[in-house]
């Protein structure tokens, strides 16, 4: 490069520069400080004076001369009018191959005692939007080593589903089992919202030695305020699309989606933002959907992020705003059902109220017959379930129920899978075949024996 050149560029930089203006707290309301006198961009951060030191604190709002700071960390030690200064840099996020086996927070600080994370790269939080029609289309399967997803609810390269449970149902055992058995390339974790002590027992005991050599774990547990929440998520979703634009394959797990909206929903509403559907302000509903559109497929040379975002159902409501939105926003959805977890079902999987929107183009025909015919037999069992278990129920009433009531226990056990188990993708396919050829042999042999029955009666 010329040195006229380098100087056009340094003058350019210099011209748009602006001065970076300190100013003074002049409220501090909850988790929000309000500032006068200082000149920043929404997004940037800022120091903030205190009397054990300086608080980081990023700007989410202004008011005429008025910003609004979220701050990091706790805001014990602030003291009126204290000095407030724009920070002019701001690190971003470490990207590169040696975050594998690391765990981090929202800013990519390391929570796992191995050091500082060293990273030729580090990306801002903000970057361009991928265009749709660029996109490769979903058409491949991806293994999750689950036997109920990869037969009846089979999950494609890319696509992105929702994890609808409430409480203690197997969300995160069954997010284990999923890291264990992908044959993805690489596995991000976003732990948002959750318990401190839940993040160390999924890293050890769910994830594993195994799980987390191809893994990162970003974690924002529930103490921490909702700015690095929020953060959390946007930094798990940062770092796939890094591994993606690599050309790998990526499955991005985030616990919880829930979590995400009500960190944002706090934000929203410290800085004056009306409430809107149950509480929750119209930008959650807008964030929702640009958080979700970062996963997918990427272009001709770029990999995948298949992702899985869990929801929590208060009181296994469905119909919750947070749930009713991401259903209209994903590309199916997974159901656990408490009912299937407290009768000892695990993973708790209701086949019958899950749907995988991509799966007729991601499987062969023969496949989604196979599957169709277990779920419906699946459906016709527990539409029946009460007459059964009273006894009210008389065989060769109903052939379907016959079908139902005869298969029901290799449904079961085909659906059942142990917390340490793998069940390949080939494997699940051929047993599925199976089961539907025994339910087409079942029905031929009722039709026979119906047909009997007719001509002795005649």
């Amino acid at each position: 490069m010329s040195l006229v050149k380098k100087l056009e560029r340094h003058a350019g930089r210099i011209h748009s520069a602006r001065p970076h203006v300190a100013g003074h707290l002049t409220r501090v309301v909850g988790l929000t400080f309000e500032a006068a006198g200082v000149k920043a961009a929404i997004g940037s951060l800022c120091a903030v004076e205190t009397a054990r030191g300086e608080v980081i604190a990023e700007v989410v709002g202004f008011d005429d001369d008025i910003i609004y700071l979220m701050p990091h960390d706790d805001t014990h030690g602030v003291l009126p009018g204290a000095r407030v200064r724009p920070l002019s840099t701001k690190a971003g996020v470490p990207l590169g191959m040696e975050l594998l086996g690391r765990v981090i927070d929202g800013s990519g600080n390391p929570l796992d005692g191995l050091g500082p994370v060293l990273t030729s790269e580090h990306s801002q939080s903000h970057r361009n939007k991928l265009n749709p029609l660029v996109r490769r289309p979903i058409r491949e399967p991806l293994d999750v080593g689950v036997t109920a997803i990869n037969g009846v609810i089979t999950v494609g390269q890319g696509q992105r589903m929702g994890l609808f449970a409430g409480s203690g149902v197997g969300k995160s055992v069954l997010m284990g089992m999923m890291t264990r058995g992908t044959t993805a390339d690489v596995i991000v974790v976003g732990l948002i919202g959750e318990r401190g002590r839940e993040v160390k027992e999924f890293i050890e005991d769910i994830l594993g030695e195994e799980g987390r050599a191809r893994s990162v774990v970003v974690a924002a547990p529930a103490d921490q305020s909702p700015l690095m929440r929020l953060r959390g998520c946007e930094t798990a979703a940062q770092i796939a699309e890094y591994f993606r634009d690599q050309g790998l394959n990526v499955l991005l797990l985030m616990d919880s989606l829930t979590r995400y909206a009500m960190a944002q929903r706090e934000i929203a509403l410290a800085i004056g933002e009306p409430p809107a559907t149950k509480g929750y302000p119209p930008s959650v509903f807008a964030k929702l959907p640009a958080l979700v559109e970062r996963a997918g497929n990427g272009g001709d040379g770029q990999g995948s992020i298949t992702a899985f975002y869990t929801v929590l159902t208060e009181g296994d409501d469905l119909q919750d705003p947070i749930a009713d939105a991401a259903r209209a926003i994903l590309d199916g959805h997974i159901v656990l059902s408490r009912d299937l977890a407290e009768s000892g079902h695990y993973p708790a999987i209701d086949i019958e109220a899950s749907v995988s929107r991509v799966m007729p183009q991601v499987v062969s025909a023969e496949h989604m017959r196979n599957a169709m015919a277990v779920k419906q037999l699946y459906s016709t069992y527990q539409r029946s379930r009460d007459l059964i278990s009273i006894g009210a129920y008389t065989r060769g009433s109903d052939p379907r129920i016959d079908r139902s009531i005869q298969l029901m226990p290799l449904i079961e056990r085909y659906l059942q899978q142990g917390m340490k188990d793998i069940s390949p993708y080939d494997d699940c396919v051929t047993i599925l075949a199976q089961l539907a050829q025994q339910a087409q042999g079942q029905q031929a042999h009722n039709q026979q024996a119906n047909n009997q029955n007719s001509g002795a009666k005649r």
